[in-house]
C-alpha cells in the first residue's frame, strides 16, 4: 500500500453513515471500524480518504444488506491540503465496497468523483472510477 501525498485530516467518525459511490448494491453503510487506525487512549478512531474501513450495510439491495465488507473511503466534507498547498473538499462523504482486503471493488463503476489519493493507493479502485480529482 502506497503513502499517500497529503495531510489528510481524519474527517469521519466511527458510527457514521456514509453514501456508497459504486453499483454494488448497497446505498447507505455505517462504518465499524478503521483498518491501520492510529487511536489515543479514549479517544474514538477516525477515518479519511483513502483509508481502509469495515463497514456494515443499512440501505440497500436484499443480498447485501445487514452484511459487513471492507471499503475504501474515495471522498470527505472536511477540507485537507495536498502538498501542492491546494485544499480539496468534497461534497459529501462517499466510500466503495470492496470484494477482499487487497483492493477489488465489488461494483464494476464508481458514481461521481474520487480522490487522487485514493486512486494512488488504492489502483484496482482507480481503474472503475469515472472522474479522478
Amino acid at each position: 500500500m502506497k503513502a499517500t501525498a497529503a495531510r489528510i485530516v481524519k474527517g469521519i467518525n466511527i458510527g457514521a453513515l456514509i453514501n456508497v459511490a459504486d453499483n454494488s448494491g448497497a446505498k447507505i453503510v455505517r462504518i465499524i471500524g478503521v483498518k491501520r487506525g492510529k487511536g489515543r487512549k479514549g479517544r474514538q478512531i477516525a477515518c479519511g480518504v483513502a483509508d481502509l474501513v469495515r463497514v456494515s450495510v443499512r440501505k440497500g439491495t436484499i443480498a447485501v444488506r445487514k452484511q459487513v465488507f471492507f471499503a475504501v473511503v474515495v471522498r470527505q466534507k472536511k477540507e485537507y491540503r495536498r502538498n501542492t498547498g491546494e485544499r480539496i473538499s468534497f461534497f459529501d462523504n462517499a466510500v466503495v465496497i470492496l470484494k477482499d482486503k487487497e483492493g477489488n471493488p465489488k461494483g464494476t463503476q464508481i458514481k461521481g468523483p474520487i480522490a487522487r489519493e485514493a486512486a494512488d493507493r488504492w489502483p484496482f479502485v482507480s481503474r472503475v472510477a469515472n472522474l479522478i480529482v
